[in-house]
Formats: structure tokens, sequence, C-alpha cells
């Protein structure tokens, strides 16, 4: 491959001119027939070549032109809104340090176990790895996802709970199924930034209500649910994101008191709820997923990669869904993914990887709020679990300035007006415990701090 391609860079073989036959190509370089055909079969997938039946392989009339890194990295000069710490964070290189991502690193992630369940996988019948994923997903995985809503007190039979590709695709098809352009969605504020984007893109008006550190602030809620009649809202009850905070029973009775009183629908994304120490409560549970809809995944605890979310709710409700992920996606999730989770899930070694998981966190937690008090960055809470410090700036700065000063340093951050609504965070951040394990995040921290505050 390399001699071909150092060839056609040289201009001894230029478009359409036809290469040396197999057995001539095999002879000169002393290689078998074998390993010529390999070579230009994978050429000609690259598009270098071309394949004429009869005839041989011949230069391709135009080439791809190379991709430069400019063009493969994120744009540094957008705006820096809902969708700015998404981009920077999933199209940045692997050199560029990310504490203001949303995800664990590698090393923190179940490796051995997803090794193994993929090596199974290899092993198990041919249609898992051709055919399309049934219509609500996995068996394996539905049984293994009702056993721990069993133990959440979520009361969910088989007919009220479906697969997903994602958590995000899990609220997408939510808001598909109950929004119409122009409908109210309330959300919290600050509040989980894809939440944002997401109901940017179904054009619905978003309302957001100040979160305390034990949930929304329950009078302002019952408010804007008599002024603004919001058709849906959109919450984490357990270890909120960015806040870290966790929902009280108190709050949690009077928001599904004053969502039955409005006709409300809630979606509860419980993304991070194995991470808690102890569970709190869960708006599904005291709700019986009558106006509470559950969504979840496992990638932030096992993997970003293979991906696989889930909705369990009112079984009417689970129908359409159904039908719209059809409609949308053509069957479920794929049948590798759920079945990698699966086996990981039902492998024992997922609980010991959660328990050491939850250890990890704590020590970082308290390691990196010492350090940030240190340079003037404040933590709003300590939250009981998860990795997320939500932060203030006790210097003034500005945070969306600081990010962009960070980012000319190979570090993404996570301004807090990209999760408010209000825009009343401007002097706040997110900062990813587990992602800040690099002395250069700290130096590169404190240069744009110092820049920012000039």
């Amino acid at each position: 491959m390399s001699a071909i391609r150092a060839k056609v860079a040289g201009r001894a073989l230029g478009a359409g001119d036809r290469l040396p036959s197999i057995r001539s190509l095999a002879a000169a370089m002393e290689v078998s027939p074998s390993t010529v055909v390999e070579a230009y079969d994978r050429l000609a997938a690259e598009g270098l070549i071309r394949a004429r039946r009869g005839s041989g392989f011949y230069v391709a009339p135009t080439t791809m032109p190379p991709l430069a890194l400019a063009e493969a990295g994120p744009r540094r000069d957008r705006e820096v809104d809902p969708f700015w710490v998404s981009r920077q964070s999933l199209d940045a290189d692997a050199a560029v340090a990310k504490p203001g991502c949303g995800w664990l690193p590698p090393r923190w992630m179940p490796e051995a176990g997803l090794r193994r369940a993929v090596r199974a996988l290899a092993r198990t019948e041919t249609h898992l790895l051709t055919d399309y994923g049934s219509t609500r997903g996995g068996l394996a995985l539905r049984r293994l996802l009702l056993a721990r809503l069993a133990e959440d007190a979520v009361p969910a039979s088989v007919d009220q709970l479906m697969l997903t590709g994602s958590g995000t695709q899990s609220a997408d098809l939510v808001c598909r199924f109950l929004l119409r352009p122009g409908d109210t969605v309330l959300v919290d504020d600050p509040c989980y930034f894809n939440f944002r984007a997401l109901l940017r893109a179904h054009q619905a008006k978003i309302v957001g209500v100040p979160y305390t550190s034990t949930g929304p602030d329950v009078a302002r809620f019952e408010e804007i649910l008599g002024t603004e009649r919001p058709r849906l809202y959109i919450t984490n009850s357990a270890l909120h994101n960015p806040t870290g905070a966790t929902l009280s029973l108190q709050t949690a009775h009077r928001l599904l008191t004053a969502a039955a009183a409005h006709d409300l629908t809630i979606i509860e994304d419980d993304i991070f709820g194995d991470l808690e120490p102890e569970r709190s409560p869960r708006l599904a549970a005291l709700d019986g997923l009558n106006r509470v809809i559950r969504i979840g995944s496992f990638s932030k605890t096992l993997s970003a990669s293979v991906r696989s979310g889930y909705i369990a709710a009112r079984a009417d409700w689970i129908e359409h869904l159904v039908d719209l992920q059809v409609a949308t996606h053509f069957g479920g999730p794929s049948p590798v993914a759920t079945e990698i989770i699966a086996k990981v899930l039902a492998g024992g070694g997922y609980r010991k990887h959660i328990d050491e998981l939850r250890q990890k966190l704590a020590n970082a937690r308290r390691d990196v709020a010492r350090k940030l008090g240190a340079i003037g960055i404040e933590p709003w809470l300590m939250p009981r679990g998860g990795f997320f410090l939500w932060c203030r700036l006790t210097g003034g700065q500005d945070a969306a300035e600081v990010a962009r000063e960070a980012l000319e340093d190979n570090l993404v951050l996570a301004p807090g007006n990209v999760f408010s609504v209000s825009q009343t965070a401007s002097h706040f951040m997110r900062f990813n415990v587990a992602q800040m394990n690099d002395p250069h995040v700290w130096d590169a921290l404190r240069r744009a701090l110092k820049a920012a505050a000039r």
C-alpha cells in the first residue's frame, strides 16, 4: 500500500493509469499474490484506486484531498451556547484536557468486563450481528432493567419499558410524542445544557425554574405552572446536572401534587442514579409512572461508545413511543450494544465497579474542591455522589471568557450560562472531577483565570 501511495504521490502513477498486475507486483516485491490482493482491496476501499472487472486496477480519476486537522477539529470561534461544550468536547483530540465534559475517562470504565462481553458476543447467534433490533429492544437487557426498576420501587411491568439508542434519544422520542412547536417546557435553572439544545430543536418555549440544594424552588414552580401552563418538565432527581444537588422527599411530594393539579408530565432522567451512595427519592417511584416518565442509560457508568437508553412509562404511551422509534430509527437499539450491556450487567462485576467508582469519585471530589478553592473557585455545594462540582468564580471573571482563554491552551471548560435559561450563571462553571488529574489542567486553568481577569 505504501509503495502504491508513493508512486501516486510522486506522479509515477497518474489518474487513470493501470496498476501492475497482481502477479507481477507480487514477484517484484517478493510477497504472495494474496498480499497484493489485500493491499489493492484496501486501497480501493480508500478511494485511491478502482477495480475494473476483467481489466485490473487503475488509479482513481480524482483522489480525496487529505483531511486537515483544522477541518477535523472543533470551531473555536463559535458562540458559547448549549452546543459549545458538546462540540468542543466531542471533537477535540486526545491531547485536549476536558474537565468541562460530561463523561468519565476511559481508565475509570469497566474495560475488562466490556472486553469479556465483546469476546462472548463473537460466539453468539449470527442474527445478533446482522439483523435490525426488535422494536422494544433486546429481551435480556429489558429483564435486567425491570429488576433494577423494582429495586428502585418503580412498579414497571414488561409493557411499560422499551429500549432506545441512548438517553438522549429517549428524551427526544418523548418530546416528539408530547410536544408541538410553541409548547412550553419547564426546565431547571441551571439544567443540563443538552436539554436546552434538544428543546430548541423541537421549537419549544423554554422556561426555567430556579434550582436549590433540595430541588427546584417549589413556590416558583407552582407559580410557573399557574401562569405558563407548561406541557412538560424535564429534570434529574438524583445528582442533578450540573449542580450535583439531590431532590428532597418534601420537595418531591410538592412537585407531584402541583403536577397533578396542572396536568403536567415530568421526564425524570436517572442517568446518574448508580453513582449515589444511598438512593434518594425518585419521582417515578412516588408517582407510579402515572405522569412521570423515567429515562436513563449506562453511558456515564459503563460505556459512552456502546450505547442504549430506556424509557419506562404508561403502557399506552410506550405503544406510541415504540411506533415513533420505528418511524424515526426503524427498530430498537443495536442488538450488539444491548447484548454487550446486558452481559456486563449480568456478569456480577458491574456492582463491584460501581462501588469502586463511588469511592474514587468521593476522593476526587474532595481533592478537586480543595484545589479549586486555593485558586479562587468555590463549590456551590458538596454533592453526595457523582463527578460534577458546580462552582462560583470568586474573582468575578466571566466564565465564558475563561473558557475561551482555556480553549487556546487545549483545555475544554463548561461555563455557567450554557446551563442557564435566565443567563444568570456567568460567574459559575461546572467541573468534572474525574477529568482533572493532569497538572496541565491546573496550569491552564490558572492562566485562563488570570487572562480573563484583565
